[in-house]
């Protein structure tokens, strides 16, 4: 008789967990400094929250008792003008990872495979897992700039073995995440003109000074652009993001999503954010600026190493000491960044661009340890 543990589905036993950042108020308690003391730099978030307007439109709105739209009608209408893509290509989504989930359940049944990228964001390879697909990796160059050539030689090595999983997704980052490097348009293209489907992941693309390939979806219908509002509306809290997709896909995404998927307060403060584009705008240039003084800053502490970004975050080599109580020895202080330790980011920090202030602090603080 079988027992209620061996029913569950048998790829998820070596699934590894996703390690998210610890709360806020966690921290806060755990190192014993307030809240407002803490120098917050390792989640990427905007550390100038949401523009005031979109304070003003959730407290203004009175209809939180009523079910959202499950089509978004009105959020899809503002993005189609902010994208400049047609809104019935926009798919909103509870964050872009909601729309990573979809996308993976929709293609990927157990056997297949999906090409990740690393160093890169997580939860790519932890979705794909949950479907029971095989992630097949292509590390990344010493520079962090994508192997392509390696990408394609594994559609060569599949066509002339049938042993071989199917190749379904291809997930790409631009800019990446953790290293802040931008993808090359043409590189874009060689991957596109190979037979799976791309996942452009552009969370980060509004800090950089390059486009948006958001209108490449209408040309490739093997192409899926992903958006987000946390990081450049900095309302990371409510969980807002879309999907920009081929029309072919469209009808399938809206049978498979929840209805009521976004909801209504991340609504509001999308709407609010989209009415007020130009003010956003303006806290991404202060950001653009920052990040360029603190790469230079961190360019002068003999024991780091920044990389070029083109994201709201600077990336560090750590040299000649060790990262880890690097980090800790910053978060007794009061003052927090990522660390890693993994192949292909060994010995590493990155540390997310904060307010002026903010940088003097951390600054401060890393030629004092």
């Amino acid at each position: 008789m079988p027992t209620p543990t061996s029913l569950l589905n048998p790829h998820l036993a070596g699934l590894e967990e996703y390690t998210p950042i610890l709360p806020f108020e966690v921290l806060s308690e755990r190192l014993g400094i307030v809240a407002e003391q803490i120098v917050k730099l390792d989640a990427n978030e905007n550390p100038y929250g949401p523009l005031p307007a979109v304070l003003e439109a959730l407290a203004e709105y009175h209809y939180y008792h009523i079910y959202p739209d499950p089509q978004q009608t009105e959020l899809r209408a503002a993005l189609s003008q902010f994208v400049g893509v047609p809104a019935e290509h926009i798919v909103p989504g509870h964050g872009a990872d909601e729309l990573l989930d979809y996308i993976c359940r929709l293609f990927l049944a157990p056997g297949d495979a999906i090409i990740n990228c690393p160093p890169t964001f997580g939860m790519y390879s932890f979705d794909a897992k949950l479907s029971g697909a095989q992630v097949v990796e292509v590390w990344r160059n010493p520079d962090y700039s994508m192997n392509v050539e390696a990408i394609e030689a594994l559609f060569s090595e599949s066509a002339s073995s049938s042993a071989s999983a199917q190749f379904k997704l291809l997930f790409l980052t631009s800019p990446n995440n953790p290293s802040g490097n931008w993808l090359p348009d043409e590189e874009l293209r060689r991957l596109l003109a190979l037979p799976v489907m791309v996942i452009l992941d552009e969370a980060y693309v509004e800090f950089a000074d390059l486009p948006s390939r958001a209108s490449w979806v209408l040309e490739h219908d093997n192409l899926i652009v992903l958006r987000t509002f946390s990081k450049a509306a900095g309302i990371a809290g409510l969980r807002l993001g879309y999907g920009i997709l081929p029309d072919w896909l469209l009808p399938h995404l809206w049978k498979f999503k929840q209805p009521y998927n976004v909801n209504v307060a991340a609504s509001v403060a999308g709407l609010a954010s989209l009415r007020h584009v130009d003010e956003m705008q303006r806290i991404v240039e202060r950001l653009r600026a920052e990040r360029q003084r603190l790469i230079a800053a961190l360019a002068e502490i003999a024991y780091l190493k920044p990389y070029p970004s083109h994201a709201n975050f600077v990336l560090c080599d750590v040299v000649g000491r060790d990262a880890r109580q690097l980090k800790l020895e910053l978060e007794q202080r009061g003052i927090l960044v990522r660390h890693y330790q993994k192949p292909g980011l060994e010995n590493s920090i990155r540390i997310s661009v904060g307010r002026p202030e903010q940088t003097d602090r951390l600054l401060a603080v890393l030629k004092a340890v």
